[in-house]
């Protein structure tokens, strides 16, 4: 189940930065952002941490930085739109010069559970 919301995660990361929907492994996709599947792993956690803490609220955000690669960003709830957030992650892999801007989208389920969402 993991590896599947970490590959429905990364491939709604790369369709946000991108708009084209391209079949590639998940390694690929990671590595074309920039992030290692460490750093990829610390981004996710950051994003459930931010919704796991009552209603969100458009301008919350949270900075996420794994010490390990220097890889570090910003997850911030751009809108929300009935019981779905749009995050705005601004992701600065290790040794980049520019920050990369992408966008998902993730919905609350009956249960309370966020889901990435097309």
């Amino acid at each position: 189940m993991k590896a599947f919301v970490y590959t429905a995660l990364v491939a709604a990361l790369f369709l946000g930065s991108n708009g084209n929907a391209q079949a590639k492994p998940l390694s690929r996709i990671i590595a074309e952002m920039g992030l290692s599947p460490a750093d990829f792993e610390v981004l996710s956690a950051t994003s459930n941490a931010l919704l796991s803490t009552g209603s969100p609220a458009v301008g919350q955000e949270r900075a996420w930085l794994n010490q390990d690669t220097g890889s570090k960003g910003t997850i911030r709830v751009q809108s929300i739109q009935g019981n779905c957030v749009i995050l705005q992650h601004v992701v600065q892999p290790a040794g980049a010069e520019q920050a990369r801007d992408i966008r998902t989208r993730r919905c609350r389920t009956a249960d309370g559970n966020w889901i990435l969402t097309p």
